[in-house]
Order: C-alpha cells, then sequence, then structure tokens
C-alpha cells in the first residue's frame, strides 16, 4: 500500500496541471447538473404546492351571465365543484402601471375548492366594503402590497387587503387578464359580464372528457372560455424547466466530455509509463494492484471536485443572480433535497469512475517483461504524401509534424474526437446565445413585428382611437385587431383566435411554413395549435367563438412565441365576415426605425387623457435572459475539459517523439526546428478538431434549438447560426491556445541530454 501511495503521489506531483483542470471540471460539471436539479424542481412543485394545498380545480370554464352552470355538478367525473362566481372585466392602475383584471365576487369566507392561498396581507372583509385580494403574478405586475390603491379607469379606488396564490393560469399582459378578488357589491352586474365555475375532478386524465361534457351541458354558445390544470402547470413551469433542460443536456454532455478526456489522459499515462508498470509488477504488484493506483488517484480528483461543487451550491447557490438563486432557494426546502444532493455528485463520480477503469485495466495487462523491447519496434515511414511535399520544398517542419499528427495509427482519430467534443458543445452554447440575442435584436423575424399594443377603454370609439394613433408620428402602422377565446373542435378546451390587420393593410405575420394569408377565410396557426388539433398546414379546422363557428383554411405556419403557440392567427375582415358583431378591442403598433417605444407609448397616454391602455409588447429574450449567464459558465466549464485533454495530447505527443528525437537531431535539425514539429503536431490536431466542431455543431444546434421549440410550440425555424467571425474566432483561439500551452515543454524536450534521450528510447 505504501508504494502504491508513494508511485501515486510522485505521478500527481508530475502531473499537477491536469489534475487541477480535472478537479475544476468535474466541479463545474456537477455544479451545472445540481442547478438543473433545482430548476427542475423549482419549475414544477411550487405549483404542485399551491394546486394541493388549495385543493385547486382542474377545470375553470367562464361562461356568460345566464348560463346555467347548476348542472355542472351531476357530471360524471366531477368531485367537487368552487362557484359560481359573478365576474366583470376592467382596468386598474398602481404605480403607474395598468392592467387588465377580472373582478370575480367572492364570499367573505375563501372557498373549500380553488381556494387562494395568502401570501401576505388578509382576506376579504365586510368591514372593508372596496377592500379586493389580487393574485400574485398580478400584483408583481402592479408592484402593488397589501395597503395600496388601485384606481379604476371612472376614478374609484380598491383597497388591497391581500395577495394570494392560485394555481389558475397566471396574468399575461395583453393576452389574460388578473383575478383581483372582491365582495359580491363590489362587483358590477354588467350585461357584458359573466362568471365563472371550477371543477375539481376524481380522476384528472378525465379532463378532455369532463370538458367536451360540460359545454355539451352548458351550449357552445354560453362558453367563453376553458382553462385547465395543464395549462396551468405549464405556465407556472415556464422558462424555468427549458433552462433546466439547457443546463442538464450540456452537464451531460460536459460529462462525457470530461469521462473521455479521464480515458485519453490515463492511455496515454499508460503508454508513457509501460516501463515503469513493468517494474511495478516485476517487484510484485498484481494487476489489480496497478489498476487501483490509476482508479484511486482519478476517483480522487473526482470526489475533491463534487465536493467543492456541492459545497458551493449548498452555501452560495441562493445568492445567485435572478432565477437561478430563486431556484435553488425553493429546491433546498423540498421534500427531496438532499437526496438529489448526494445522488448527482456520485452518480457524476461514478460515471468517471467506470471510464478510469476501462483505461486503467489496459495497464494492469501490462506485462512485468516486454516481448519485443522498445528500441526494436517498427515505426512507420513516412506516406507518399508527406514524401511528395518534402519533394516540392514544403518546410520539413510541417511536413514532420502532420506526419506525427496523423501518421500514428488509430491515436490520432480518437485525440481529435476527445479535443472536438468540448469545442462542439461549445459551439452549440454559442448558437444558443445567438438565438436569444435574435429574439432581442430582430424580433420581426420570430413573431413580434409589433413594438406596442395599444387598448382602448369603452369611453374610446374605434374611430377615435384610429386618428389618435394615426396623428403620433413615432407609428409607422397601426393594425386593429382582437383575440378571442374559441373552442377547439371537440370542445375539449379553448384556445387563442386571434385577427390582426385588414386585407389592404394586413399584419406582417412571422411566417416558418407555408404561405402567408391572401385571401378570405385563410389563416396561420402556431405549432401548439397543431399539436394539439393534429393538423397539418393545408387543413381545414373548424372552432366556436360566442356559439358562431369560424371555418378557417390553414394555409401556414406562425412562430407563437405566446400561448404555448396555441394560437389561430387571421385578418379581422375574415372575423367580421363570420361574425359582424365583432370590433376590434386592440392594436398592434409598429414604430417608425429609431423611434423609442417608451416615448411613444408616454406620449400615446397623455394624448388620450389615459382612456388608451399601452403596454410593450413582451419579448422572449427577457425570459431567457438567464439563458446567458448559464451559457458563459457552461463555456467555462466546457474549455476547462478541452484544457484538461489537450495537455493530455501535448504529453502523449512529446512522448511519442522521444523516440524520433536521436533521428531528427542526426538529420541536422535544430532544437528550435524540432520544437517547431511537436508544436506544428499539436496545432495540426486542434486545428482539425475545431473544423470538425464548427462543421458539426452548427447544424446540431440548429436542430436541438428547433426541436426544443418545437417541443414547447414556438415552432422550429427560430435557430441562428453563430457569426462566422465568432466561429472563426473559436477555432482561431483553440489552435493558438493549443500552440502557445505546447511551445514550453515541446522546447525543453527538443533541449534533452542524449544520455537522456537514449534512457529514456530504452
Amino acid at each position: 500500500m505504501r508504494a502504491m501511495l508513494r508511485w501515486a503521489h510522485a505521478d500527481l506531483r508530475t502531473h499537477r496541471g491536469e489534475a487541477l483542470f480535472m478537479v475544476a471540471a468535474t466541479a463545474g460539471i456537477v455544479a451545472s447538473l445540481l442547478l438543473a436539479t433545482a430548476l427542475f424542481g423549482y419549475a414544477t412543485n411550487p405549483w404542485q404546492r399551491v394546486f394541493t394545498q388549495s385543493r385547486g380545480a382542474h377545470v375553470w370554464i367562464h361562461t356568460g351571465p345566464t348560463a346555467d352552470t347548476g348542472a355542472l355538478a351531476a357530471l360524471d367525473g366531477v368531485e367537487r365543484i368552487s362557484g359560481p362566481y359573478r365576474t366583470a372585466g376592467d382596468t386598474v392602475a398602481s404605480r403607474g402601471t395598468r392592467a387588465r383584471i377580472e373582478l370575480r365576487a367572492a364570499a367573505v369566507e375563501p372557498p373549500a375548492t380553488g381556494r387562494p392561498l395568502l401570501t401576505s396581507g388578509r382576506w376579504l372583509d365586510d368591514t372593508v366594503p372596496d377592500g379586493v385580494v389580487l393574485e400574485s403574478s398580478l400584483a408583481r405586475a402592479l408592484w402593488a402590497v397589501p395597503g395600496d390603491r388601485l384606481t379604476l379607469p371612472t376614478g374609484r379606488t380598491l383597497t388591497v387587503l391581500g395577495v394570494a396564490d392560485s394555481a389558475e393560469p397566471r396574468y399575461s399582459p395583453g393576452e389574460r387578464p388578473g383575478t383581483v378578488w372582491a365582495l359580491p357589491r363590489t362587483v358590477p352586474a354588467e350585461r357584458d359580464g359573466g362568471q365563472v365555475v371550477g371543477l375539481r375532478l376524481a380522476d384528472p386524465d378525465d379532463t378532455d372528457y369532463v370538458v367536451q361534457r360540460a359545454v355539451t351541458v352548458l351550449g357552445a354558445g354560453a362558453v367563453t372560455d376553458v382553462g385547465t390544470w395543464q395549462q396551468g402547470r405549464f405556465e407556472a413551469q415556464g422558462d424555468t424547466r427549458l433552462l433546466g433542460q439547457v443546463l442538464g443536456l450540456f452537464g451531460l454532455g460536459a460529462l462525457i466530455a470530461a469521462a473521455l478526456a479521464v480515458f485519453g489522459a490515463i492511455s496515454t499515462r499508460v503508454r508513457g509509463h509501460l516501463r515503469d508498470i513493468s517494474v511495478l509488477k516485476a517487484i510484485g504488484f498484481t494487476p489489480g494492484q496497478v489498476v487501483r493506483v490509476f482508479l484511486v488517484q482519478h476517483l480522487a480528483f473526482a470526489v475533491l471536485g463534487a465536493t467543492l461543487a456541492t459545497a458551493a451550491v449548498q452555501a452560495l447557490g441562493t445568492h445567485l443572480p435572478g432565477r437561478l438563486g430563486d431556484a435553488v432557494g425553493v429546491w433546498q426546502g423540498l421534500q427531496g433535497h438532499t437526496a438529489a444532493l448526494l445522488a448527482v455528485p456520485v452518480a457524476a463520480v461514478l460515471f468517471i469512475g467506470v471510464a478510469t477503469c476501462l483505461a486503467a485495466w489496459r495497464a494492469g495487462r501490462v506485462e512485468p517483461v516486454p516481448v519485443v523491447p522498445a528500441a526494436a519496434a517498427p515505426g512507420r515511414g513516412l506516406s507518399r504524401a508527406a514524401r511528395r511535399a518534402l519533394a516540392l520544398r514544403t518546410p520539413a517542419t510541417l511536413v514532420l509534424g502532420w506526419h506525427r499528427a496523423f501518421g500514428r495509427g488509430r491515436r490520432a482519430p480518437a485525440t481529435i474526437v476527445r479535443l472536438a467534443l468540448p469545442l462542439l458543445l461549445i459551439t452549440v452554447a454559442l448558437s444558443a446565445w445567438t438565438t436569444v440575442e435574435r429574439f432581442d435584436s430582430r424580433p420581426e423575424q420570430l413573431g413580434h413585428a409589433a413594438a406596442l399594443t395599444a387598448r382602448p377603454d369603452a369611453t374610446l370609439g374605434d374611430r377615435e382611437a384610429a386618428e389618435l394613433l394615426a396623428a403620433n408620428d413615432g407609428i409607422d402602422a397601426a393594425h386593429p385587431g382582437l383575440e378571442v377565446a374559441a373552442l377547439v373542435p371537440g370542445q375539449t378546451g379553448t384556445i387563442a383566435l386571434r385577427g390582426l390587420g385588414t386585407r389592404v393593410e394586413p399584419y406582417p405575420y412571422t411566417v416558418a411554413e407555408g404561405r402567408p394569408i391572401a385571401g378570405p377565410d385563410e389563416a396561420v396557426a402556431g405549432q401548439g395549435l397543431l399539436d394539439l388539433l393534429d393538423v397539418r398546414v393545408g387543413d381545414w379546422v373548424r372552432v366556436t367563438v360566442g356559439g358562431h363557428p369560424q371555418v378557417l383554411h390553414l394555409v401556414g405556419r406562425s412562430i407563437e412565441p405566446e400561448n404555448g403557440g396555441r394560437v389561430i392567427s387571421t385578418s379581422l375582415d375574415t372575423l367580421r365576415e363570420n361574425d359582424p358583431s365583432l370590433s376590434p378591442t386592440l392594436y398592434q403598433l409598429r414604430l417608425e426605425p429609431g423611434a423609442d417605444p417608451r416615448a411613444v407609448r408616454a406620449e400615446l397616454a397623455d394624448a388620450s387623457g389615459g382612456h388608451l391602455d399601452v403596454h410593450g409588447v413582451t419579448s422572449p429574450a427577457d425570459r431567457f435572459s438567464a439563458l446567458r449567464g448559464v451559457v458563459v459558465g457552461l463555456i467555462s466549464v466546457l474549455a476547462l475539459i478541452g484544457l484538461t485533454e489537450l495537455s493530455t495530447a501535448i504529453g502523449g505527443s512529446i512522448r511519442d517523439g522521444e523516440r524520433d528525437l536521436l533521428a531528427l537531431k542526426a538529420i541536422g535539425l535544430s532544437p528550435r526546428q524540432i520544437t517547431a514539429v511537436t508544436v506544428t503536431a499539436i496545432g495540426c490536431t486542434a486545428l482539425v478538431a475545431a473544423l470538425a466542431a464548427t462543421a458539426l455543431g452548427v447544424p446540431l444546434a440548429h436542430w436541438l434549438i428547433d426541436h426544443e421549440a418545437h417541443t414547447i410550440g414556438i415552432g422550429s425555424g427560430v435557430a441562428e447560426a453563430p457569426p462566422a467571425g465568432h466561429l472563426v474566432a473559436m477555432s482561431a483561439a483553440s489552435v493558438l491556445g493549443a500552440i502557445a500551452l505546447t511551445a514550453l515543454p515541446a522546447a525543453r524536450a527538443a533541449r534533452r541530454r542524449l544520455a537522456d534521450t537514449l534512457s529514456a528510447v530504452a
């Protein structure tokens, strides 16, 4: 045992840089996997906790004010019913921010089913007739806390008594109003009001069937919107789950790259220590002891890195900026936190241990006395191409360096693969960064042609609103439109039906497949809707809005970043032809080049006297902002793995060149030229690895990003390859870095004494 430890200690002192890189790379990999686990837990468990504690309803059905919802309690599969609650739409303002709301009449005692969970303040009280409770996402949008006062367009004010969590779909500016619970006398009984009822089911898998039966009982004309528990969970998980998937994917890729780097390091070290291993076995070491020397050494590196990463995430994870810090804080309070905190590092260490065993097994097979002396081993001569290059007066250092890099059998492709894998993952990470930047810099290419959305209140007519918008010099085009909830075929749920623009001035939808809208009854749809209805471009679909059927021909697939892609978009003229009572409720505003959205918004607010609610269009880049920091961290980890493999390749090339050193000196090469041979060999290897990583990484990244976009409903066609300059810079940095790291050890090897060279060859 003492001899094993002494040999391992001597080997560690010889390869300090490789050991440091391996510990740092393992720490980065384990940290990435732990953060991915935290993000998955953060994405799923908070919504599940709220749903369970509130005994949430699986289905929320919005109807007209006269619908008879009492019959829903008798439906098969309905366990409990919540409501009905009378509702009314309105707009509130707080701290300079306005939001559309749904006032919902509620009793002094919170309901048993679909019970809002108070996070601050208190519930409704008869002693405060104008008191309300805000849903938490709406409260965050309004920057409202208990005690604040909200202003209605009529000048009336509401007092915020509390803020509550709900398992229902969240508030989305311009898409879905926020829920405000109020006493019945606070909710006006308007003719265009409605009511909402929640259904808790005995079996959540029966959601589609129960929705279909409920719509049949109530009548399609009475149902205005249907929300399900799946939609609420999907929106709660949102982009946090996507961020976790990105971290997990790159973490696993980095783990594979690290395992290959360990395999290559041990294999190269075994080739360089064949004589030492033979001596160890000659003095009594068993094959198992030789294997254990390498295994224990590299497992120690892995355990140290995993321990450092685990301790760092546990102690400092909550201080990370943005969503990552929030995710770690929530994850640390979950029930399975301790098990995951131990399982992830242990799994990573075991994976690296398996790769170590496979490489160390070769060391155990080394014979105590080599059958053929190393000096007698036949070498491979120059290839025909190399000899021809020399005949053409190509510098000998380049030809010999190329020969050393690629003329040594199967080891050269293996080295290239191990070097290319981290670079390939870096290329994928750069593509993800570029795609996020595309959402921010060119939103018109990704479903956001408009920069602002304007919604006039009831006192501002269509003509007055259009004239007001046309008078603003910063607006290039104002597209009238509306968005309503439509029942899908089979009446198992609702989707968003959007009508924007006219045939004279059509709205510029971003069409990724098919063609734009050109005629009546034509529409484009998001990927989420195509998957939901199992239809394709070219099919006809029938949806129902307020009892009026809309039959539309899908002529294209549009990029839809909102609503999970479950959107059908057509022109306002088409919707009016099928239902003349529809009128525009919003205007999508495209601005002049260089116009400031904030300035235009302020000008419209002043010009309309507060009768025009203007919001900026939410960019997906804002939701993916945390991805930028993740990409930087992942690139750092992958760079460490690449440096580890590069140091292994440098050591292997120098060892392979020890036998050639005498021959190179014999033909008259100077130490500087011999150094150039080794540097050329490593530079050529790094160049081929970088070119392979770029050639494979760009299409792989394109496929991965588009596949993920398809999965979350946005649809393929959003991926953007990194600029050519960035790819060239990455390849150049890889090659120049490899040359710089090779120069010093290669120069030392070229200046070795003749006696040392003879000893190494012997």
